[in-house]
């Protein structure tokens, strides 16, 4: 195994960014409950909401930095999955409520789309077993949200819309904008599942005008288990855990802060460096792209040409297989992924490949390459004349296999 390491796989996660790590380091000693009444304890909490402001920041919640102008709040949770699922379960609880306006209106229709990432899609499936109707639109063979279908499946029935604003294994980012327009249109709901999109591109909620958006601090540099959900001014929201006053009672449980504090952290950072990431990684994944293109003989790639993040690539090599392709890599020194990481382990294809079209065999031979600031012109050579000879060794396999 090679002693050198090349990772390229931040979409499924990053390093903590060093002045995180001092700031988390430095904040273990605020010992106190943020909701105690106690000096500790206002110190503790005047910290986390130090941390909402600079969430809120970078998610565009202030009109022009003004923090009493806020377009909605933000509270704290355990990362993007459990913010997901507080929204599918406020949108449940919602339509089955016989006192409510959307029940009285018949509105009992949930859309979303047929490349979310899992905790999304399972919400889905979850309200399906409920009995409400769920509409997954198809995507076209870029991964661009079917607008015929979406438009034919929105009306007067639709209570609520979930469309992630870029895809975590292809990275094509959706024209989130004017899907926000249709929904608000037709009196709906709509979230995002940002999770992949904050930090790498701008991001302005009251630009967009959702009423949900979920992200996630571990993909902005920050500490894993900790995440946010901004809601809009006046959207419905009911807790999906019970318990004390915490988040003004959306959220109950005691503050995490060390996570919290590094959360805000990394944000400010974030914010102040979003023009920077995609300046730079931008043509670092298009360096990439381009060698492989020119190394390796048909191989496809995957995502929108131009509508996708700056940091990721997802290519497919027919002929060899994504798992062997994945341990050769890592035995060369290269880290990468074959898609989610929240489906590592499953022997299914990638739903997302496969909803763009990409067919089983495809599906099985793809590759995701997720870059960072950790990576340089250097890495990406490395990698560049390192993969052509596994994939030529395993094609060839294949190929006496058969």
């Amino acid at each position: 195994m090679s002693e050198k390491r090349i990772y390229v796989d931040y979409n499924a996660t990053t390093p903590l960014n060093p002045e995180v790590k001092a700031s988390m380091i430095e904040d273990l000693d605020i010992y106190g409950n943020a909701s105690s009444m106690h000096a500790s304890g206002r110190y503790a909490h005047a910290r986390v909401e130090e941390a909402r402001r600079a969430v809120g920041t970078l998610l565009g919640v202030y009109a022009g930095g003004n923090l009493k102008d806020a377009s909605g709040t933000v509270i704290f949770t355990s990362g993007g999955s459990e913010s997901n699922n507080t929204v599918f379960r406020t949108m449940e609880r919602l339509a089955a409520d016989k006192n409510g306006a959307a029940f009285k209106e018949g509105r009992n229709e949930f859309i979303t789309t047929a490349i979310e990432h899992p905790c999304v899609l399972n919400s889905g499936k979850d309200a399906e077993s409920l009995g409400f109707r769920v509409h997954f639109i198809p995507v076209d063979q870029y991964g661009k949200l079917d607008m015929n279908a979406f438009t034919a499946a929105l009306g007067p029935k639709t209570l609520f819309v979930s469309v992630m604003m870029a895809n975590n294994e292809i990275g094509t980012i959706e024209d989130l904008k004017e899907i926000a327009r249709l929904v608000k249109a037709a009196g709906a709901w709509i979230h995002t599942d940002a999770v992949q999109a904050v930090g790498k591109i701008p991001v302005n909620v009251r630009d967009l005008r959702i009423d949900y958006l979920t992200m996630s601090a571990h993909k902005i540099y920050g500490p894993k288990g900790v995440g946010a959900l901004y809601i809009r001014k006046g959207a419905p929201i009911s807790p999906l855990i019970h318990g004390g006053h915490q988040e003004d009672g959306i959220r109950a449980g005691t503050y995490n802060n060390p996570g919290i504090l590094g959360f805000g952290k990394a944000a400010e950072i974030a914010l102040s460096q979003v023009d920077a990431y995609g300046a730079r990684l931008r043509p670092l994944r298009n360096r990439l792209r381009d060698g492989l293109l020119e190394k390796i003989p048909n191989i496809k790639i995957n995502g929108h040409p131009v509508d996708v993040l700056p940091n990721t690539l997802n290519v497919s090599f027919p002929g060899a297989e994504g798992e062997a392709i994945l341990l050769s890599m890592d035995l060369a020194g290269i880290e990468a992924s074959t898609g989610s990481a929240c489906a590592s382990g499953s022997l299914d294809p990638s739903h997302v490949l496969l909803a763009i079209g990409a067919g089983p065999e495809l599906a099985h031979g793809s590759i995701r390459f997720s870059l960072g600031w950790g990576i340089s012109e250097e890495d990406v050579d490395y990698i560049i004349e390192s993969l052509p000879p596994i994939i030529e060794k395993l094609r060839a396999m294949s190929t006496l296999i058969s």
